[in-house]
């Protein structure tokens, strides 16, 4: 998926500088680009120079680009959607209408909130204090996991990778507090002051939970220790990258067999989901946690899944509780101030009942002529990536043979879900935050459970229909993009082809590009992990994918810390498919149409313009170091940028010669596609 919030940014609407002769910029006529730096030398800073100047990061934000301007726009429209359900009386509201009130209504009231205080998890942290033993932990994490509290690990619903037909139970590591393993085992001086903060806040919250000053402190270095434990045995980002050695597929009997000292019968029960096959993501981890089980004291237990319990429920909780869980957001990401209210009251929503919000949203902002036009592109797209595949001189026959046959099975889905999700049994209160969130989470729950051992539902989605981003699923081989993405400027029917064809069009491209990317091209037409390229053509590609991956380990983004290439070689496989494709469908519109240059710049120009403007961010230090370590996409200097330095057409189009900065070496230029 391109990336939600923040890296996804919107297109050049309109430019006034005459065309590019070579090389250097023309002088500027209030065109919204760096006329000081040649566009061979930093496109990034040529394109968006100016704007990144005069920007300056909103209160409450670690990230914000063009995309987040989208973003604030769907935003006004959700909140006027929300405020109207507010002042719609019960008496005439429908059932969704009721359902946006009494859960925006109830989260809005930061009132209630400071009256409850705490009270709101009192009953579950004293159901947890009671733990009698540790033999209790498979109902405890079950209730945990049943209403969206992370604790020890991880288990969903998904696609069996090696049948995509079939629906299991698939277990996978987690339990983590801070985001990822290094943060536990990284010796630098950012890491150990991030874990500071965490035991800070993590002892704050004990003492409001009712224990005292010394017993939270220890609590807390125990919670610390434990979950360093469980980062030890996780995988890294870059491991888990790997489908087939995150395949293990086990029945019922010999995942109790792994694991015996956890409770699986009492968290089955508790989840509600029939015994089974299980997918083991990481078999380790499992293993691990095991040992922990007999190891680990019955009084960390109890700690532990209390500290889960309160980061999870303090954002819903009265100021003190919020101050806390904003500490720790504060040093993993720099952001100084926090969103108002009705932000965060907007995105949960979002979260919690996205597709009765999200009714309302395509109402609004979506037509039935935008996702005509929205498919038209697509097949464009589609007819563009079935030529680069022809071509591509390193593909053998039979191989290119089944990546067409891949490329006709893409599913497209535009906008919004084809069947919506019947809320019919979630019951929400006006009054109660807390418990709403734990209502919604629960029913979304047991629809997660009740796929398993049954056949697989290719109408759901993954994300929200008001959400602004895209994503390619493997098994479902199939391309999405929510209406929130397919909004002006993202997407104007106003603006140029050239324009838009930079722009979405390098996105639909990116998605299709997945499908056979590093991890995409492992799985076949049916979404199936499973070897159906020949052994050289893997090879070849494996030759290329690495160039791109030393390529991206170079750059350079805080002092020592550099893009880990390994970690964003699907992203950046992927981008740099998506502009050729795009590229190849933009020069076929245009083989009907007037070259006519626009405030100067001509097609080819538009188009990298277009491709810059997506991607413009603006980050804090802060931000940017979680992303580096935790993300699998660039950071957006080096997402504008590297996959340019590979293109030729980029190199014609802008006068580009050997030597210039942004050009790579002939010798180290990457062509997948």
């Amino acid at each position: 998926m391109p990336r939600s919030r923040s890296l996804l940014t919107a297109l050049l609407l309109a430019l006034a500088v005459p065309a590019l002769a070579g090389p250097k910029p023309p002088a500027s006529r209030g065109a919204d680009v760096d006329t000081s730096c040649a566009p061979c030398r930093d496109f990034d800073r040529f394109a968006n120079g100016p704007w990144l100047a005069r920007t300056t990061l909103p209160a409450g934000y670690s990230d914000y680009g063009a995309f987040d301007e989208l973003y604030d726009r769907n935003e006004a429209v959700l909140r006027r959607i929300l405020e109207r359900a507010l002042a719609t009386p019960r008496a005439k509201a429908d059932r969704n209408t009721t359902m946006l009130r009494d859960y925006y209504g109830a989260c809005m009231d930061s009132a209630g909130a400071e009256r409850e205080g705490g009270r709101p998890i009192v009953g579950l942290l004293a159901d947890l204090d009671a733990l009698p033993s540790s033999k209790d932990l498979g109902r405890q994490v079950a209730w945990l996991h049943q209403h969206g509290v992370s604790a020890l690990f991880r288990f969903g619903a998904e696609q069996d990778d090696r049948d995509s037909r079939a629906v299991l139970g698939t277990l996978r590591q987690g339990g983590l507090g801070l985001p990822e393993r290094g943060y536990y085992l990284r010796t630098d001086s950012a890491s150990v002051a991030t874990r500071a903060v965490y035991v800070t806040s993590t002892t704050n919250l004990l003492q409001l939970s009712g224990e005292s000053a010394a017993t939270a402190a220890a609590h807390a270095a125990a919670v610390l220790e434990f979950e360093t434990a469980l980062a030890r045995a996780s995988k890294t980002a870059v491991e888990r990258r790997d489908p087939k050695t995150n395949y293990n597929r086990l029945e019922w009997d010999a995942l109790v067999a792994l694991t015996p000292r956890f409770d699986w019968a009492a968290y089955r029960a508790g989840r509600g989901f029939a015994a089974g096959a299980v997918n083991v993501r990481q078999l380790r981890f499992m293993q691990a946690i095991d040992s922990l089980v007999a190891a680990t004291p019955l009084d960390t237990w109890k700690a532990y899944l209390k500290v889960r319990v309160l980061f999870d429920a303090a954002p819903t909780l009265s100021s003190p509780y919020v101050k806390e869980w904003f500490a720790l957001r504060s040093a993993l990401t720099g952001t100084t101030e926090m969103l108002p209210r009705w932000k965060r009251c907007i995105a949960e929503t979002d979260g919690a009942l996205g597709e009765v919000l999200g009714q309302s949203y395509v109402k609004e902002a979506f037509t039935p002529q935008d996702k005509a036009r929205m498919l038209t592109m697509v097949h464009r797209l589609r007819e563009a990536q079935a030529e680069v595949i022809a071509r591509a001189p390193w593909m053998g026959d039979s191989t290119r043979v089944a990546a067409k046959v891949k490329l006709d099975a893409f599913a497209e889905n535009i906008g919004y879900p084809s069947k919506w999700k019947d809320y019919a049994d979630v019951t929400l209160r006006p009054d109660a935050h807390y418990a709403n969130r734990a209502t919604t989470r629960a029913y979304e729950s047991a629809l997660d459970m009740g796929k398993i051992g049954k056949p697989v539902d290719r109408t759901a989605w993954e994300m929200t229909p008001p959400t602004v981003n895209a994503y390619y699923d493997p098994q479902l081989n199939s391309i999405n993009f929510p209406a929130g993405i397919l909004q002006p400027p993202f997407f104007d029917t106003a603006a140029d082809d050239a324009t838009n064809y930079g722009a979405i069009g390098a996105v639909i491209g990116h998605e299709m590009g997945h499908g056979f990317d590093d991890q995409g091209r492992q799985y076949d037409a049916d979404g199936n992990l499973r070897d159906w390229w020949t052994t050289a053509d893997v090879e070849r590609y494996k030759s290329l994918a690495d160039s791109v991956r030393a390529q991206f380990d170079r750059y350079t983004v805080l002092d020592t810390l550099h893009v880990n290439g390994s970690l964003t070689l699907g992203e950046n496989l992927a981008d740099l498919g998506g502009l050729t494709v795009a590229y190849v469908a933009m020069q076929k519109a245009y083989a009907s149409q007037p070259r006519t240059p626009i405030h100067g710049f001509t097609p080819e120009q538009r188009f990298f313009l277009g491709w810059a403007r997506v991607w413009r961010n603006l980050s804090t230090d802060g931000s940017l170091r979680t992303l580096v370590q935790t993300d699998p996409h660039s950071p957006a200097k080096w997402r504008i940028n590297g996959p340019l330095s590979n293109l030729k057409e980029f190199h014609d189009a802008w006068g580009c010669k050997s030597g210039d900065v942004l050009i790579r070496p002939e010798a180290q230029q990457t062509r997948i596609w």
